[in-house]
């Protein structure tokens, strides 16, 4: 029996689930791919490669949630031993040596429920949007509050949160990492590499909607864990709330009475960017850094738009939805 098991998710992903599935297979280790309903030939593939398969039921509500509770519980019933999980989407690669390294941190650290690695992104030279979300995964080392979904989470710990919250079709791997600080353990981000990631954006369009979803995600977290370990995702909120819909309406509504004056307020987008820009201008290359500053700034109208879907669902009483809606 291994002391861990990998749980990978997909849909679709062609090449980058032959990736995801050859760098974990074939190790001793039991390996469940869950698919999303694929129509390229995934579960074949998986099947193929000496992973279990659980297929969703497309007459149901899925999401990448209840897809890694179903991988989760499929696992257990493989190897009812398993004590750690390594939780993948199947557009990642997992780096050689880091199950290794995940499985040794957790057994010399009994109170760190979940740890994580360094994520890179396999093609960040092919657009400005990959360099970007590269620069999303370069997160600080050692304790820490959040991870994405790519994690090794011990099996005791997941088991005693409840796993994934199936109701939280964005933002689940933020809202688990809440659940089990509040649980008491502690989180960890070592300095190894852990996964070789394809985020695969390329145009501006596919960008948008991805902070659409984050906008989404925010006010989720917030309305479950404000009051506690929420506060960054309570922050979120009303800096979009400021400058994506306050500061458009004011500079709007006062360009009548203040004969254009008002429109003057729309300087504090660019001097927003310089400011972003400036603070991160050791860190980033000079072209990377006004990049991620216009993109800071830009991105909170389109979390504006999140917000505003989230409050119109909130209303109707709409509980939860599928990845698909967006």
């Amino acid at each position: 029996m291994s002391k861990l098991g990998v749980v990978a998710i997909g849909r679709n992903e062609g090449e980058r689930l032959h990736r995801c599935l050859n760098s974990v297979v074939g190790r001793g280790l039991p390996v469940v791919y869950v698919d999303g309903n694929s129509t390229d030939g995934s579960v074949e593939f998986a099947r193929s490669a000496g992973a279990e398969v659980v297929r969703e039921d497309p007459s149901r509500s899925n999401c990448a949630a209840t897809a890694r509770n179903e991988g989760f519980e499929r696992l257990m019933e493989v190897d009812p031993e398993v004590r750690f999980v390594m939780f993948v989407d199947a557009d990642c690669e997992v780096v050689e040596g880091w199950l290794d390294r995940g499985v040794q941190y957790l057994e010399e650290h009994q109170d760190v429920a979940m740890v994580a690695g360094r994520r890179r992104e396999r093609y960040p030279e092919r657009s400005i949007y990959n360099r970007l979300a590269d620069v999303e995964w370069d997160l600080p080392i050692g304790e820490i509050d959040l991870s994405h979904g790519d994690m090794m989470v011990r099996v005791d710990a997941f088991r005693r949160v409840g796993g994934f919250d199936p109701k939280m079709f964005v933002a689940e791997d933020h809202d688990l990492c809440v659940r089990l600080r509040k649980d008491g353990a502690r989180l960890v981000r070592l300095d190894a590499e852990m996964t070789l990631h394809d985020v695969a954006l390329t145009r501006f369009k596919q960008w948008f909607t991805r902070a659409v979803r984050s906008g989404y995600g925010f006010p989720l977290v917030a309305s479950l864990h404000g009051k506690t370990f929420g506060g960054y995702c309570v922050r979120h909120v009303l800096s979009s709330l400021f400058w994506g819909v306050a500061l458009p309406l004011l500079i709007l509504g006062l360009a009548w009475p203040t004969r254009g004056w008002s429109l003057l307020l729309a300087l504090l987008y660019p001097i927003q960017m310089f400011r972003i820009a400036w603070r991160h201008r050791r860190a980033m290359p000079p072209d990377l850094a006004w990049h991620y500053a216009w993109t800071c700034t830009l991105a909170r109208f389109p979390h504006a738009l999140g917000l505003f879907r989230f409050g119109v669902e909130s209303l109707k009483g709409r509980t939860r939805s599928t990845v698909r809606d967006f």
